[in-house]
């Protein structure tokens, strides 16, 4: 087994073992830090691999969260079947959204996905007893099927699980023909059409795949509080989560944890150290990664890594 799967195993190990071990407060937190993760490697997939710019990413994480309560609570069905239905949900609106979407580039992209996470925000709030208008939805919880409870850390473990299960999609993408097309479409359009690739077919794909991922991860996160609003799936949290990438590593999934990992964290250590000023020191952070890191703070890691090679070599 070479180095880099070893590593991969024994964080998969890691995530699994604090999901049981962690309670209470700093639980919660990890759940919701497992949420970020999985959220940022799809959005980074779909950003910094296939090269495009869709601010609806937060939009479907929405999507999988209300998708999943309305079906369960509103409208009767057994919760195994909302979760199907609220998957299948995600794809179908996300191939709609892609097919006129990713025929368009750069700002117009952004401009047109933006659009359709602003539309998807005022249903939220203006959906009346459906959506639970600005307060959203509350007092209900999720009862334990296939034997697995749906609280405390054995619900961690399946939100882990769901981290997991996500990362390896991507991977498996990533180190296939497909993410070979994504990555070359990126970086030249007309030398990838030039080679063969069909553009438009590779862009839906990587956007349909990637927002049905988030909205699995909005799908855990509707039972991790057992409580949503539309504050959650506004435009703040994703540019939160465009940061991530940036300050992490622009196209690397080790970059896009590390800098979901940072970030997230950041403000709860600001925050103790420095009080209400915490948020001008996070934003100082984040600019002198973006001035002084330009390839993310992955890029110390391989720096490290590097000059650990090279001492063993002098050895």
């Amino acid at each position: 087994m070479s180095r880099v799967w070893l590593s991969w195993l024994l964080g998969i190990v890691a995530i699994v073992a604090l999901s049981l071990i962690l309670e209470g407060y700093v639980g919660n937190l990890y759940r919701k830090l497992l949420l970020t993760v999985a959220l940022c490697l799809s959005f980074n997939y779909l950003f910094g691999i296939s090269g495009q710019l869709a601010f609806s990413h937060i939009a479907f994480y929405g999507i999988g969260a209300y998708g999943v309560v309305i079906l369960t609570y509103k409208v009767g069905l057994p919760l195994p079947l909302a979760i199907i239905g609220a998957v299948i949900s995600c794809g179908l609106l996300s191939f709609i959204v892609a097919v006129p979407a990713t025929r368009l580039k750069g700002f117009y992209l952004a401009l047109a996905t933006l659009a359709f996470a602003q539309l998807f925000n005022v249903l939220l709030l203006q959906g009346g007893d459906i959506t639970g208008g600005p307060e959203g939805i509350s007092g209900f919880s999720a009862k334990g099927y296939f034997g697995v409870p749906s609280s405390g850390g054995a619900y961690t473990v399946v939100i882990a699980g769901i981290l997991i299960f996500t990362f390896a999609i991507l991977l498996l993408l990533d180190r296939s023909w497909f993410g070979r097309a994504c990555r070359a479409i990126r970086d030249n359009e007309a030398a990838a059409e030039a080679m063969g690739v069909n553009i438009f077919r590779t862009k839906v794909a990587a956007f349909v795949v990637t927002s049905t991922l988030s909205g699995i991860a909005g799908i855990s996160y509707a039972f991790a509080d057992n409580y949503i609003n539309p504050t959650v799936f506004t435009l703040e949290p994703l540019f939160l989560l465009l940061f991530m990438i940036i300050v992490g590593g622009t196209g690397r999934h080790a970059g896009a944890i590390l800098g979901a990992v940072v970030l997230f964290l950041a403000p709860e250590m600001l925050e103790a150290w420095i009080g209400r000023h915490y948020l001008l020191g996070f934003g100082v952070v984040m600019v002198l990664v973006i001035l002084f890191l330009p390839s993310g703070l992955i890029g110390l890691v391989d720096r490290f890594q590097d000059r650990l090679a090279a001492h063993g070599d002098r050895q």
